[in-house]
Order: structure tokens, then C-alpha cells, then sequence
């Protein structure tokens, strides 16, 4: 016969308890540590869930190149690994172009990192190799939290410009849920990333709520492509941010042009610009510790 259970020591403990007194006694401790543990129960649920930190991130990876397009994304894989992020967002991401290996990018540093991941393909292009699969370009989201669900929606487009996309991923985060959006607006038409901005806007709603926009932007931030996203959202940088910001380029930073745009209920604690290594791509990452509201989520 193996080992007693407990409830059998514990029986032939009160067998042996030979008074009334030794019973009175036994009985009392018993109610008293019934009575601390349901109370320390008590004490659990009754607390109330508080604010989920949430480390954040927005990296334009330039395919995994660097300034001098030297292709190496273990190089970017060891950036986004020092960062200690729960969430980036990253630009320029390829999947199966011959310039980057034929590779596909965000699976292949989802796998690196341990982290989920999530991919918007703005382009979508024939094979540049007979029986290759067909090459695409975009945004992606690495996420050491579920990513719950995920939607990718294309912005207005200049007909001969590139088109853009609005990658949205939903993460589980300690039971609750955070919207996590990925954009890279147009580099070389104001007008243009103007019209995408208020389409993020008319996306992500007017006051949004438990969201945190990330990006390269193509932009600073007193032009009007700017205004109309932080008329919805807060521009972490001059919370919480130390100093100019500047983001690109990596080797000579010059412009802040990425920016982390967390929803007014979400409280910034800090947010700097990631200099570890400025050579993994041309344009620098920018990091935020995040504060998530209590309470449900609504999309």
C-alpha cells in the first residue's frame, strides 16, 4: 500500500485524539485555518483587476537591410530581442522576394523570438522565380501575447504610388484585450498620407478605446497628416519621451517620422528611441511602457 492520502492522516490524527479537550482544540485550529484561507479567497476575488502594463514598439525594418543594404535579419531579430517588447510593430516586411532570400520574413522572426505574429500584405506580386510562391510586402505584428484576431485594410492609394495598408491585431493581454494597429504611410505625397490618415481615423473610430498605433509615418509631427491622428490619439513622445526623438535616419537621425499613438485611456510611462544597434536598419526603433485601462473592452 502506497502512501496515506491526506484526508486519511488527517483521520487518524482525530482517532487519536483521546479528550474532549485535545477535540476542542483540533476542531478550533481546524475553523481557524478554514476560516484564513477563506478569507485569503475572498481577498483574491474581491480585488479588482488593475492597469496591464504593455511594452510596445515600432521598427521599420527596411527588409531586414541595412544602410548600406547589407541583408541580415538575425541582425533585426537580436534588436527586437533586446527591446524586451510585448508587442512591435514593424514596416517594410517581405515574404518570398529574391533581394531578401525569399524568406517570409514575419514567420521566420516569429519563429526566432518565440512571439506570434501577424502579417498585411500591401503588395502582392507575381513570383520572380518559376514555382516560387508569389512575393508580397507590407506590415507585420510580433506579439508575445495571443493575437486574437487580425484584419488588414488598404488606405487611399495615388494611382502610380504604393498602395498602403492598416494592419490591426487584436492581443490578448492578462484578460483583457488591447487593438494594436501597424501603418506606414506614403513617403512623398502630403496630400496623400492626409486622405490615409483620416481613414485610420474613421478605422480606429474618433475616440477608440484600449488602441495603440504604430509607424512609420513619413512625416513630423506639426504637418497636418500628423494633426488629424493625434485629434483621435496621444503622441507618446511629448508625454513621456526625453530629448528630440529623432528616428531617421539610424546612422545620421535628423526627423522624428515614427511615432507610438496610444487611445487617450491608455497612460504612457516612458518611451525612448532604440540606438543599441543603428546599423540593423535605416530608421531607428522607438519603445513605450504602456499602461492599459481596467475595465471591459469595447471595439
Amino acid at each position: 500500500m502506497g502512501p496515506r492520502s491526506e484526508p486519511e492522516r488527517t483521520l487518524t490524527a482525530m482517532n487519536q485524539l483521546n479528550t474532549a479537550s485535545s477535540r476542542r482544540r483540533f476542531l478550533a485550529a481546524a475553523v481557524g485555518l478554514g476560516a484564513t484561507a477563506a478569507a485569503g479567497m475572498s481577498g483574491v476575488a474581491a480585488a479588482a483587476p488593475g492597469p496591464r502594463s504593455l511594452r510596445v514598439a515600432t521598427f521599420n525594418i527596411h527588409h531586414g537591410a541595412s544602410p548600406t543594404d547589407v541583408l541580415d535579419l538575425e541582425r533585426v531579430a537580436r534588436v527586437i530581442e533586446s527591446m524586451r517588447v510585448d508587442a512591435v510593430g514593424l514596416q517594410e516586411v517581405d515574404r518570398y522576394w529574391k533581394r531578401s532570400g525569399f524568406v517570409d520574413q514575419p514567420a521566420w522572426l516569429g519563429e526566432r523570438l518565440g512571439m506570434h505574429h501577424a502579417f498585411g500584405a500591401n503588395l502582392d506580386l507575381d513570383p520572380e522565380e518559376p514555382g516560387r510562391p508569389r512575393r508580397q510586402y507590407g506590415t507585420a505584428v510580433l506579439s508575445r501575447w495571443p493575437i486574437r484576431s487580425w484584419s488588414n485594410t488598404h488606405l487611399p492609394l495615388v494611382p502610380g504610388h504604393e498602395q498602403r495598408g492598416l494592419l490591426r491585431a487584436t492581443l490578448g493581454v492578462r484578460g483583457t484585450c488591447a487593438d494594436f494597429a501597424v501603418t506606414h504611410l506614403q513617403h512623398n505625397d502630403g496630400q496623400e498620407r492626409e486622405r490615409q490618415s483620416a481613414r485610420i481615423v474613421e478605422l480606429l473610430g474618433s475616440a477608440p478605446e484600449r488602441t495603440i498605433l504604430v509607424g512609420d509615418l513619413n512625416a513630423t509631427a506639426e504637418t497636418p497628416e500628423i494633426r488629424i491622428l493625434t485629434g483621435a490619439l496621444d503622441d507618446v513622445w511629448p508625454r513621456v519621451g526625453t530629448g528630440v526623438g529623432f528616428t531617421y535616419d539610424s546612422v545620421n537621425p535628423h526627423a522624428r517620422i515614427d511615432f507610438l499613438l496610444p487611445s487617450r485611456d491608455v497612460r504612457p510611462l516612458t518611451a525612448q528611441v532604440f540606438t543599441a544597434d543603428p546599423e540593423a536598419s535605416d530608421h531607428l526603433p522607438v519603445v513605450s511602457e504602456l499602461l492599459l485601462p481596467t475595465g471591459r473592452h469595447r471595439r
